[in-house]
């Protein structure tokens, strides 16, 4: 029997062999990480070393799906108090309540309920075309459809919003089960996305689970080393909602790292490929003067220009405090100019650190450095970093402060404009209790990206690469070889800070003892 010390390169071939071909195991995260191990005691404790899940029907995929969908019911159960009245009764009860959705408003207030066709029919009203990317228009006129068009309004609004919402159930879902399968050997990080609070209380405020689930379906496929596939499918993610298209900045340096080309041009091919086929039929309007952008499909463009300084930023704090406050044109320019700083921030990050930053951890830092610089950070838009988050930082501590950070702030903006549109009676949050509501969720997302640089530093701090892997979500970046590096990056690796943990050979699994095998 070989020692303990012994490694597969030290092995010779014969004994080796067995090392390469045994079934990958799982991590489990009731055996790494303190607070999941805390957690797990309403359960019946952590995993023990004899236990055998793989002979039982539940697996992790399976369990983390029906948790998801459990939590996502919970979620739908917080919004009876609208569902029953507050919706449509009293200007300020559907705030109070906490359980605000622009689904049923926009029922009427964007023609489906007068069977009108988007981007091709004017609207009545401030709103003369819809204002969401052509995919999100055809999900919610695909709901349109399955409404029963009978009864008063109000009862419309009401199927209207629980067809969403079935509609919405079904990408939680999608969105659970592939970051558990993303990481092979993570299965169980799953429970992150479906037991993440904020991601229940937010998923039916807008329709924008869609696109964050065919963006969690493309980094699956490329963990797979699908590259074609995952850019068909962000492709359609970006016709659902613009931001899934910045995953390919961060993949550029990384490809370029790797000396992956192909594969990357793949990926963008597919990309544009999959925009051009579903909204071109849309976009191009013809006449007898040739072919025009048509004025419907533009909307959304038009209106992400010109819509002022919006909720949830820190240049609301800034307008709200100041007597000169930002223009539109200023803050659109100042907030493209932040985005592309951060990006070559994101670059020079790729090509200097010691080990190639993992393509979750890029994926999170570049949408983040959007959402944080943005003039509007809805609190829905924390359905777009929940899967990357986990991918990035699967660490349930972390986790955890930042999405307390989002449930304050979720419940901060329902109190702030139940403030505002209660008359003189101010029943909620006042201006500067909402700004420090928005600096709280500002500072949690910052946390996050913090201790992602700082893995990514680090990489022994990384809980992944502790693991024994490499890039499990990196699909042809896992494991490979640099091709191109700057600075440190191109001597050998130290460690930036002491650390008396074992050292990891990176990008292949550890050798672990019987007792120390997690499922």
């Amino acid at each position: 029997m070989p020692s303990a010390e012994m490694t597969p390169a030290s092995m010779p071939e014969s004994e080796a062999e067995p090392a390469r071909t045994a079934p990958v195991e799982a991590v489990c995260p009731t055996r790494e990480d303190e607070v999941a191990a805390a957690g797990s005691e309403l359960i019946g404790g952590p995993l023990g070393r004899f236990a055998l899940p793989r002979a039982s029907w539940w697996t992790p995929v399976r369990v983390v799906a029906l948790v998801a969908i459990g939590m996502f019911a919970l979620g739908l159960v917080q919004k009876v108090p609208c569902y029953d009245s507050a919706w449509f009764f009293g200007a300020s009860s559907q705030y109070t309540h906490a359980c605000y959705s622009d689904i049923p408003h926009l029922y009427q207030g964007r023609g489906f309920a007068d069977h009108l066709v988007p981007y091709f029919d004017r609207l009545p009203g401030d709103m003369d075309y819809l204002e969401y990317p052509v995919l999100t228009g055809v999900f919610m006129e695909v709901a349109s459809w399955l409404t029963p068009h009978s009864g008063g309004i109000q009862r419309q609004e009401q199927w209207y919003w629980f067809v969403n919402a079935g509609m919405l159930m079904v990408c939680a879902a999608v969105i659970a089960v592939c970051v558990a399968r993303t990481h092979r050997r993570r299965p169980w990080d799953g429970l992150l996305v479906a037991l993440a609070p904020a991601f229940a209380l937010t998923a039916t405020i807008n329709w924008d689970l869609f696109a964050v689930a065919l963006t969690a379906a493309a980094m699956l496929m490329w963990s797979r080393g699908r590259a074609l596939a995952f850019g068909i499918l962000l492709g359609l993610a970006t016709a659902a909602k613009l931001y899934p298209v910045l995953l390919l900045g961060p993949l550029l340096p990384l490809c370029w790292r790797a000396g992956k080309w192909r594969e990357f041009f793949q990926a963008a091919a597919g990309a544009a490929g999959a925009w051009v086929v579903v909204n071109l039929p849309v976009m191009l309007t013809h006449d007898p003067t040739g072919f025009h952008i048509r004025e419907g499909w533009a909307k959304f463009y038009t209106f992400s220009k010109e819509r002022g300084v919006d909720f949830g930023s820190f240049w609301l704090i800034w307008a709200q405090n100041s007597s000169n406050p930002p223009t539109t044109a200023f803050v659109n320019t100042a907030a493209s100019v932040l985005v592309v700083l951060c990006f070559l921030g994101i670059v020079a990050l790729t090509f200097t650190a010691p080990r190639r930053p993992r393509f979750a951890q890029l994926a999170f830092l570049i949408v983040a450095a959007f959402i944080l610089t943005n003039k509007v950070y809805s609190p829905q838009y924390v359905l777009w970093l929940v899967p990357l988050a986990v991918l990035a930082r699967p660490k349930w501590r972390d986790f955890l402060i930042w999405q307390a950070g989002e449930i304050a702030y979720f419940l901060g903006i329902w109190m702030y404009l139940a403030y505002t549109t209660s008359g003189d009676a101010h029943k909620g949050l006042p201006t500067h209790g909402y700004q420090w509501a928005i600096v709280l969720h500002l500072a949690g997302t910052l946390y996050l990206c913090a201790v992602v640089v700082r893995d990514i530093l680090m990489p022994e701090r990384d809980v992944v690469r502790r693991s024994g892997d490499d890039d499990p979500s990196g699909g042809v970046l896992d494991g490979a070889a640099d091709a191109f590096v700057l600075g440190a990056a191109a001597h050998p690796a130290r460690h930036a800070a002491p650390f008396e943990g074992p050292a990891v050979d990176w990008g292949r699994p550890e050798l672990l003892t019987h007792e120390d095998r997690s499922l």
